[in-house]
C-alpha cells in the first residue's frame, strides 16, 4: 500500500467544493489507482478525523491546442470525503 501522502495529491479549491464545506464534505485530487478504502484510511491518518463516506469520480483531461499540435491535460480522480459531525480539516479553514 502507498503512503497516505502519496494517495492524497492536493485539495480541490473551487466554488463548488467550498460550498460543500457547509455540509462537512471535503474534496481532494487523489491517486487514480486509489480505492475508496485507501482514500478513507489516508484522510483519517493524515488529518486525525473520522470519515463517514467517500465518493469518487474520474475527471477526463481536456484537449488543448498549442499552435498546430493537439495536447491533452492528464485524466484525474477526485474524491469527496464526508466527515463525522464536529470534525474539521484545518487546511480548508484558511481559504
Amino acid at each position: 500500500m502507498k503512503s497516505p501522502h502519496d494517495i492524497l495529491i492536493r485539495p480541490v479549491v473551487t466554488e463548488k467544493s467550498m460550498a460543500l464545506l457547509a455540509e462537512n464534505k471535503y474534496t481532494f485530487y487523489v491517486d487514480p489507482k486509489a480505492t475508496k478504502t485507501d482514500i478513507k484510511n489516508a484522510v483519517e491518518k493524515v488529518f486525525n478525523v473520522k470519515v463517514l463516506k467517500v465518493n469518487t469520480l474520474r475527471v477526463k483531461g481536456k484537449v488543448k491546442r498549442v499552435r498546430r499540435a493537439l495536447g491533452k491535460a492528464p485524466d484525474r480522480k477526485k474524491a469527496v470525503v464526508t466527515l463525522r459531525p464536529g470534525d474539521k480539516i484545518e487546511i480548508f479553514e484558511g481559504l
